[in-house]
């Protein structure tokens, strides 16, 4: 009778072990309403920003520099293009030539005839200038008063 006993208790003590086991593994299964915020963050992906161009034109040149894209736009032929350099001239060079900071946000192909005839070659603007350019033309007195 010892022996029933103690197979009756080992089956108990099975069945119980056996509940509790699926017991867990239902709740690990189980649909999950809200998870815990210290737990689990949602992938929020990074919101797109717009950053409008911002233009600085050398009529010298007709060659115009992105202050956002690190970029030097300017006509080859009749297509319009932008590169790392300027063309035909050192950046220190153009630097130090006039120059002007335009107020279109956009690409420079639509305002550049007007641009042209506001800021014609070899005319210091009116405007202010940027940097160096600035720097250097008063320096060397080539600004308008």
């Amino acid at each position: 009778m010892d022996e029933q006993k103690h197979a009756s208790h080992a089956t108990q003590v099975g069945l119980v072990l056996s509940l509790a086991l699926a017991g867990m593994l239902t709740g690990c299964v189980g649909f999950e309403e809200e998870p815990d915020a210290g737990y689990y963050t949602p992938y929020t992906p990074p919101a797109a920003v717009a950053v409008q161009d911002d233009y600085i034109y050398y009529p010298n040149y007709e060659c115009y520099y992105s202050v956002s894209q690190h970029q030097y736009t300017y006509r080859v032929d009749n297509d319009w293009v932008s590169r790392p350099a300027p063309r035909d001239v050192s950046v220190n060079v153009l630097l130090a030539s006039p120059s002007v900071k335009m107020d279109f946000h956009d690409s420079p192909a639509p305002h550049h005839a007007a641009v042209v005839k506001q800021y014609p070659k070899n005319r210091t603007p009116s405007l202010a200038k940027s940097g160096q350019g600035q720097q250097e033309a008063e320096r060397q007195g080539n600004h308008e008063k």
